[in-house]
C-alpha cells in the first residue's frame, strides 16, 4: 500500500465480451488502443491500434482524439480534439467504454500503486489474508485460469493469431492473464507471488511451461518429462526429479504440439511418437498414449553450448594425453575412426574434439539427423536429413544424403551416426578413396559395434555373404574409440582399438589403450587410469616408412590417474 501526492485517475475499463475491471493511472500521458504498444489496451476489432489518448494531469485530466475513423464520445458527445476527463464521464472508444470512477490527489486505501509515469501501471485490490495453500491447492486454480485465458485468445486467434511472433503470443497470453487477474475472475491467495506466478503461467499457456528454466539452465543436460506430475532433469550425469510439474496431460500435450507443429510434424492417436528438435539444437522425443500408459512422455536432450577441445577432454580425465596425441595421429594422416558407445556417453563430443586435427583446407561434408557438429574449419557443409510430412511424404534419409556427400567432391565425410542401411554406403565410400571419415554408432564395446555394423549393412537389403561384409569393415575401418558413462555420471574413453585385418572368417582386433577400474570412492566416484598395452598400430610402420617421425613410447604403461572429474555434456 502506498500513498501519492500527485493525480491519480482511476477508469472502469469495459470492453464487449469481458466483465468490466477497475485500473487506476498516476500522472503522465497512456495511450488507448488496440496494438500491443497501448497503454490501456483494448482488444476489439472496433477500437485503432492507437485510438486516443488519456492525459493526467495536476489540474485536469482529459482525453484526446488521435483521429480515427470512429471519433471518441464524451457522454454520448463526439470529441472534437479533446474533452475533460472528471468523475463520472464516460467515454466511448469504438465499441468499449472507459468510465471515470474517480479523480483524486491522494491514493485510497482501497487501492495500490506501483510505478511511475513514463511506466504504465495496474491497479489490484487488496485482498483478505487467507491460509497458506500447498501447490497442488494451486492445481484448480491453475487449470481455470488456462482455460480462461485459452477462451480468451481463441476470440483474438481467428483475426491476427496467425500472423504473431512467439514474443507477441507471450504478450497476449501475459496481458490476458493480468487482465483476469484485475477483473476478479482469478483470485491469488495472499502467499502467492503474482509476478512469478504469471510469468510461470505464461510459459506454461504460450513456451514450454515449467520445463522453461530447465532448459535454460546449462547444468542441465537432459530434461524428462513422465505425464504431467513427474520431470526428472539431468545434471553432471546425474539424474534429480524437480519440483516443478505441469498443471494437467493436456497442458503437457500443447507444449508437445507447440515444438513439433513449427516443423510440420504432427503427432496424436493416429501418429502417437514423433521426434524433433527445438530452435536452438536440442533433440526432442515425444509418444503419447495409447502408447504411453502414464500420460504423454517429453524427452528433450539439450544442446551443449560449451564445445570441448581433446585438450579440454584430457585436462578432465576423459583421456590420457598419450591417447589424445594418438588420435591425432589417426585423423592427420587420414585413419578412418569409428566412435562407439551408449546413448549419452558423450559420442558427439568426441566427434567434435576428433575433428580438431583435421587440416583447414579440407573440403568436409557432415551429416546428421540433427546438426549438433560444430567444426572450427571453413570449408564444411552441413547436411541434416529431414523426416516424413504430415502426410507421410518428403522424407530424406541419412543413407540417400551419404550418397550425395559422395558427388559434393568431399575429402572427409563425417556422419553423425550410423544406424541402419547407410553403414553400407559409408564402408564403401571408406574403401574409395574416401579415407579420414569418421562417424559413430551404438554399441557397448568395439567387438559389439563391429557386429552391429554387419547387421547394419544387412539392413541395406543386400544379399551379401557375412564374409564378404566382414572383408568390407576390417578394410574400411582402421580405429574402434570405446566411449562409456559410468555410474557416477563420469563419460570417458574407456578403450582404443586398432582394425588389424582377418584371419579365417574372424575381424582381429588390437587393443591399444584401455581404462581399467581400481575402485569405487566413498561418494560413488569411479577411480582407475587409464593403460596402454605396449603396443603401436601396424599403420605406424607404413608412415615411418614415409618418413614420419612418431613416437612408439606412447603405447606404454600409462599410468594417467582418472580420479578427476570427466563429466562432460554430449
Amino acid at each position: 500500500m502506498k500513498e501519492a501526492q500527485a493525480s491519480v485517475i482511476e477508469l472502469q475499463v469495459a470492453v464487449p465480451g469481458q466483465d468490466p475491471h477497475v485500473r487506476a493511472y498516476p500522472a503522465g500521458e497512456y495511450v488507448i488502443g488496440r496494438g500491443f504498444n497501448a497503454d490501456i489496451r483494448l482488444r476489439h476489432d472496433s477500437v485503432a491500434k492507437r485510438h486516443a489518448v488519456l492525459c493526467v494531469e495536476h489540474r485536469q485530466s482529459s482525453i484526446r482524439d488521435l483521429g480515427s475513423a470512429d471519433a471518441v464520445r464524451r457522454n454520448g458527445v463526439v470529441v472534437s480534439s479533446f474533452a475533460p476527463a472528471n468523475s463520472g464521464d464516460t467515454f466511448a472508444i469504438g465499441e468499449c467504454e472507459l468510465l471515470v470512477v474517480r479523480v483524486s490527489e491522494r491514493v485510497t486505501s482501497s487501492v495500490a500503486v506501483a510505478g511511475t509515469a513514463e511506466t504504465p501501471t495496474k491497479v489490484y485490490a487488496v485482498q483478505q489474508a487467507q491460509e497458506p495453500m500447498s501447490v497442488d491447492e494451486l492445481q484448480p486454480l491453475k487449470e481455470r485460469l488456462q482455460e480462461l485465458v485459452l477462451r480468451e485468445l481463441d476470440l483474438f486467434r481467428r483475426t491476427a493469431l496467425n500472423t504473431l511472433s512467439s514474443a507477441d503470443l507471450r504478450n497476449e497470453a501475459r496481458e490476458a492473464i493480468e487482465m483476469l487477474i484485475d477483473s476478479g475472475n482469478i483470485e491469488l491467495p495472499s502467499f502467492v507471488d503474482r509476478s512469478r506466478f504469471v510469468r510461470e503461467m505464461t510459459a506454461e499457456i504460450m513456451g514450454y511451461g515449467p520445463i522453461e528454466p530447465y532448459l535454460a539452465d546449462d547444468s542441465v543436460s537432459e530434461v524428462m518429462v513422465n505425464g504431467s506430475a513427474q520431470i526428472y532433469v539431468e545434471r553432471e550425469g546425474r539424474l534429480y526429479q524437480a519440483t516443478a510439474r505441469f498443471t494437467s496431460n493436456d497442458s503437457l500435450m500443447r507444449v508437445i504440439e507447440r515444438i513439433v507443429s513449427p516443423l510440420g510434424r504432427r503427432i496424436d492417436e493416429g501418429v502417437p511418437m514423433v521426434d524433433a528438435r527445438l530452435p536452438d539444437g536440442s533433440r526432442v522425443n515425444a509418444i503419447i498414449p495409447p502408447l504411453s500408459l502414464v500420460g504423454p512422455i517429453l524427452t528433450i536432450r539439450k544442446f551443449s553450448k560449451r564445445r570441448f577441445s581433446m585438450e579440454r577432454l584430457v585436462e578432465i580425465g576423459a583421456l590420457t594425453e598419450q591417447m589424445a596425441e594418438f588420435l591425432r595421429i589417426c585423423v592427420r594422416y587420414r585413419k578412418n575412426i569409428l566412435v562407439s558407445g551408449g546413448t549419452g556417453s558423450g559420442k558427439t563430443t568426441f566427434l567434435n574434439a576428433l575433428s580438431e586435427s583435421i587440416a583447414s583446407d579440407e573440403r568436409i561434408v557432415t551429416i546428421e539427423d540433427a546438426a549438433e557438429l560444430r567444426l572450427v574449419q571453413p570449408h564444411v557443409l552441413s547436411l541434416e536429413a529431414r523426416p516424413a510430412n504430415v502426410e507421410g511424404r518428403g522424407e530424406i534419409t541419412i543413407r540417400e544424403l551419404v550418397r550425395n556427400a559422395l558427388r559434393m567432391r568431399p575429402d572427409r565425410i563425417i556422419v553423425g551416426e550410423c544406424r541402419g542401411g547407410e553403414a553400407l554406403d559409408m564402408l564403401q565410400a571408406m574403401n574409395t578413396g574416401h579415407d579420414g571419415s569418421l562417424t559413430t554408432g551404438h554399441a557397448n564395446s568395439p567387438r559389439d559395434l563391429l557386429s552391429r555394423l554387419e547387421v547394419m549393412v544387412l539392413m541395406a537389403g543386400m544379399d551379401l555373404p557375412v564374409r564378404a561384409i566382414r572383408e568390407q569393415i576390417s578394410s574400411a575401418v582402421d580405429i574402434v574409440v570405446q566411449q562409456t558413462r559410468f555410474s557416477d555420471g563420469c563419460r570417458r574413453v574407456t578403450s582404443i582399438v586398432e582394425v588389424d585385418g582377418m584371419e579365417g572368417d574372424v575381424i582381429l582386433t588390437q587393443p591399444l589403450f584401455a581404462f581399467k577400474q581400481k575402485a569405487i570412492g566413498s561418494q560413488g566416484e569411479i577411480i582407475g587410469q587409464h593403460v596402454g598395452f605396449g603396443q603401436a598400430p601396424s599403420f605406424y610402420e607404413k608412415l615411418e616408412e614415409s618418413g614420419i617421425a612418431l613416437d612408439r613410447s606412447i603405447f606404454g604403461y600409462a599410468s594417467a590417474t582418472s580420479e578427476r572429474s570427466s563429466i562432460y555434456d554430449r
